[in-house]
């Protein structure tokens, strides 16, 4: 039984949106009290694991949904990916921007995939 093509991407985009925002972000708490360059080079570390995730997904997403549709999804993915991190990760307080947010994300990801 073959995975399909969504499942597939939106698995691997997730995955890949772990590691993007632990790079990205996950300095901010770890590395504070280290050079800016350090935190770099252990962020672009990170970040590698991101990309071999990332560009497969892509690539699998493309055979059947469009640039402009695998770009929404990613974005979606990202907020969901990113909401847990901030609050469980980071320590911040749960924001209802983060719903409204998710709502225009919601939106974007319909409009873009409805035709």
């Amino acid at each position: 039984m073959q995975i399909p093509v969504i499942l597939q991407t939106t698995g691997l985009l997730i995955l890949s949106n772990v590691f993007m925002t632990l790079a990205w972000y996950g300095h901010l708490k770890n590395l504070s009290g280290k050079p800016w360059w350090i935190a770099a080079l252990i962020s672009w570390s990170i970040a590698l694991f991101e990309y071999l995730l990332q560009v497969p997904a892509n690539r699998i997403g493309y055979t059947q949904y469009s640039l402009a549709q695998l770009k929404i999804l990613q974005e979606a993915l990202t907020l969901i990916v990113f909401v847990p991190f901030a609050m469980f990760y980071m320590d911040q307080p749960f924001k209802l921007d983060y719903v409204w947010a998710g709502l225009c994300l919601i939106g974007a990801v319909y409009f873009i995939f409805r035709s």
